[in-house]
């Protein structure tokens, strides 16, 4: 009994030092983390927009930007970039930046995070897959043409396909929700 006794208080001891070095490496690095999250961000925002003259940063419900407006000299909206995502992606969440019109057309978007199957899902980032979005209505709900919709399927990898086309669509929903509020 006193050695079981031993080993668990052994075991605690390590456990409860192996806690507080993770928390300090986490109360270090979680601003470093947040930035380079938001660089990302921006640096994707502005690969899905036309050339904007301002860029306005939107921070989401996580404290983290994930909506940018780009606006021309006058100071007119010309565009929008919008974080979208969806956690039914084949190999988990499909997170992507979507460029929009401020009439809902899709200008272009960029994979933030995915995690599909490499020379299947993971084709969702090359141009003879995401072409097909380009100047999309996105006022109505994408869908897979197998799904009645009219968007084209990548081989083999419909579950991701369906994944990308619910991320555009809560990419709008967040614009028409930041549409309003201005």
């Amino acid at each position: 009994m006193k050695k079981i006794f031993q080993l668990v208080i052994s075991l605690t001891i390590i456990s409860a030092v192996c806690a507080a070095v993770l928390a300090t490496v986490n109360s270090i690095t979680k601003a470093q983390i947040a930035s380079i999250r938001e660089q990302a961000a921006l640096n994707a925002a502005k690969l899905v927009m036309p050339p904007v003259k301002t860029l306005d940063k939107v921070k989401g419900e996580n404290g983290e930007p994930d909506s940018f407006i780009g606006k021309n000299a006058a100071g007119k909206v010309v565009a929008y970039a919008v974080v979208g995502s969806d956690p039914k992606g084949y190999g988990g969440a499909i997170v992507l930046m979507v460029g929009l019109t401020p009439e809902k057309k899709i200008i272009s978007y960029k994979k933030l995070e995915a995690y599909e199957t490499p020379g299947l899902g993971m084709n969702l980032v090359l141009e003879d897959f995401t072409k097909q979005f380009k100047g999309m209505d996105a006022s109505k709900e994408l869908k897979v043409k197998k799904d009645g919709g009219e968007v084209e399927a990548i081989t083999s990898a419909t579950i991701t396909t369906r994944a990308v086309c619910r991320a555009i669509n809560a990419a709008r929903i967040r614009m028409e929700k930041l549409q309003a509020a201005k």
